[in-house]
């Protein structure tokens, strides 16, 4: 069902999904009517008496909300903030109750991008489904500020800035709204963002953008050194695969970025994508052969536990222009200290 609804949502004619096009109509009516309930007051917004900034985006799937959250908060640690990282907590139990993360942390239970937030820096880290009362843990916790990763359309958070992230690969695909296409909202709605980032290369296209104040800037992933995930001691470069067939594994939002940037380095992945947020077993990952096994670092939280020499994961870092990575990191650090 998910790979034919990919089809539906990227097909470059906008001509498939017909019968899907009344159910996004629909589904734009009540994310419309929803919004407005909140702008006008009817439902509360709440605020927590810090700054909070919203990573988050329009499309269902993955466009690197991850990746620059975790670059955001140690740009705002390098300049003495505190920031604390919150997260709905996908892929894992789903507590109503906030719960701070420790590295190490099951993802099973936490969530796979929470545990990787935690692995990643010296920042706390709460996953809470109400994410108001998530920010208000972080708060008790001394941050300065909140970091959300994901969350634009969860508006009983009261935010201080939003920062879209677009796949500049797949843009907005059909631009339609859930089920016929991938939004979760229009396309518009990046008019109301302070600033709209760019994940790597394409031209997604920008309906209603005209006139809008959001400052737009380029985002791309850059791998680090691969790391097996039985002796994370152990690394090498990603050119010391070529030559030889590996397989490839990716239970992300978007499988084809990791497998293009294995490609782009000479490598020969053979390709297996698992749906986003899959919960790992020994299982999945015997593909009856000794070939080296090259996952992203989301799915080496998951798979640590039964890791053996095959299985390496891959990190990678989010890369702006230091001018733009400085505007926006201004900005924020500008709201903390006038709450000061």
């Amino acid at each position: 069902m998910q790979d034919w609804l990919e089809s539906v949502w990227y097909d470059a004619s906008g001509r498939r999904g017909a019968l899907l096009r009344p159910l996004g109509a629909l589904f734009g009516g009540i994310v419309g009517l929803r919004r407005a309930a909140f702008r006008r007051g009817w439902l509360a917004s709440t605020a927590v008496g810090v700054p909070v900034v919203v990573v988050g985006n329009l499309s269902v799937g993955g466009t690197g909300k991850t990746p620059f959250a975790t670059w955001l908060a140690a740009a705002l640690r390098a300049r003495g903030l505190r920031p604390g990282l919150l997260s709905r907590g996908f892929g894992g139990e789903g507590a109503r109750a906030p719960r701070e993360v420790r590295a190490g942390d099951d993802p099973a239970v936490v969530g796979d991008e929470p545990a990787l937030l935690a692995a990643s820096g010296d920042w706390p880290v709460v996953v809470a489904r109400e994410r108001a009362a998530g920010a208000a843990l972080l708060r008790a916790r001394g941050v300065d500020l909140v970091v959300c990763d994901d969350g634009l359309q969860h508006y009983a958070l009261r935010r201080d800035l939003e920062i879209a992230i677009v796949d500049g690969a797949r843009g907005f695909g059909t631009g339609r709204l859930l089920p016929a296409g991938p939004l979760r909202e229009p396309p518009a709605r990046l008019a109301a963002v302070d600033f709209v980032v760019v994940n790597g290369d394409g031209a997604p296209g920008w309906p209603a953008m005209s006139g809008t104040t959001a400052r737009r800037f380029a985002m791309r992933l850059v791998p680090g050194l691969a790391r097996r995930l039985d002796a994370p001691d152990v690394s090498q470069p990603l050119e010391q695969f070529c030559g030889a067939p590996l397989h490839a594994v990716a239970a992300i939002g978007n499988p084809a970025r990791f497998f293009a940037t294995l490609r782009a380095a000479g490598l020969a992945p053979i390709e297996h994508p698992f749906p986003d947020h899959h919960r790992f077993t020994r299982a999945d990952l015997a593909f009856g052969d000794s070939l080296p096994v090259l996952m992203t670092a989301k799915d080496g939280v998951k798979c640590r536990p039964f890791a053996d020499p095959r299985l390496w994961e891959l990190p990678v870092t989010a890369r702006l222009e230091p001018d733009d990575g400085r505007a926006i990191v201004d900005c924020i650090e500008n709201l903390v200290r006038a709450r000061h």
